[in-house]
């Protein structure tokens, strides 16, 4: 019995950190903190690779995907699975990070909100790292139910970190986010370029990929008044999609290559 209760702590603290990241990112989208939704602090802040509205409806998938993995790391059949531990710490930090820069994003401490969030990278990333994603010869139960979450999870906040240092930047005055400033978008979609095909190329992570593509897609439909900012995001997307495709390819070549 106490062996039992034992193996369920880490998996039920991983559920409250979940359930109290929820309700925070909820509350966030009506006035509660700071008299403004989130989107209209964005608003107020905008910069050059803030993507169409619709985009963030990725978060519902995100949150979907973390559910789903919650529900499965508490099946009898895993809680003594490796990655219950080591996750669990990184996942409940990641959790705190998460409310940390909602809070601090809702109250207009722009600047100070680039700290939480790049923590929050940092600690996917740990967590991506550890489960190999992408290369990993986990069953395929795992990768679906516990890879992918973190997949899309740690390739959005990728993209969210970058867009939320530009907007640091623009409340801090160190640029307005104008046509005039078009290579600071640029610049900012090279980065988000340049992790993204590390990622795809080393672990050959389709999900990544196609995460990647969607917020480039989404960038390229909001900044039209900024024709270079349009193209550039337009050929990062394809250009991700085609190091997407490539991996499939590698990595089915190689699955074929293995003796049965």
């Amino acid at each position: 019995m106490s062996t039992s209760k034992n193996n369920m702590a880490l998996p039920a603290a991983n559920i409250v950190a979940f359930a109290a990241t929820l309700v925070v990112n909820g509350l966030a989208n009506t006035t509660v903190f700071g008299g403004k939704t989130t989107a209209q602090v964005s608003d107020l802040n905008p910069t050059l690779i803030t993507p169409a509205g619709y985009v963030f409806g990725i978060w519902g998938i995100i949150y979907t995907l973390l559910l789903v993995f919650l529900v499965y790391q508490t099946l009898p059949s895993q809680r003594d699975k490796p990655f219950i531990k080591e996750v669990s710490y990184l996942f409940i930090l990641s959790c705190v990070l998460n409310i940390s820069w909602i809070f601090l994003w809702q109250y207009g401490y722009i600047a100070l909100s680039v700290a939480p969030i790049v923590g929050m990278l940092a600690t996917l990333a740990a967590i991506y790292l550890w489960l190999n994603i992408g290369k990993s010869s986990a069953p395929r139960k795992e990768k679906v139910f516990v890879h992918l979450p973190f997949s899309v999870y740690f390739a959005w906040i990728t993209v969210a970190t970058v867009a939320c240092i530009a907007a640091a930047a623009y409340s801090a005055g160190w640029t307005k986010w104008e046509p005039a400033d078009a290579v600071w978008g640029i610049v900012a979609l090279a980065a988000v370029l340049a992790v993204t095909l590390t990622v795809v190329a080393t672990q050959r992570d389709v999900a990544y990929g196609l995460v990647a593509i969607w917020a480039l897609v989404g960038i390229a439909v909001r900044q039209t008044a900024t024709p270079n900012v349009v193209y550039t995001a337009e050929i990062g997307a394809a250009i991700v999609a085609a190091a997407t495709i490539a991996a499939v390819l590698v990595s089915t070549l190689k699955r074929k290559k293995k003796p049965s």
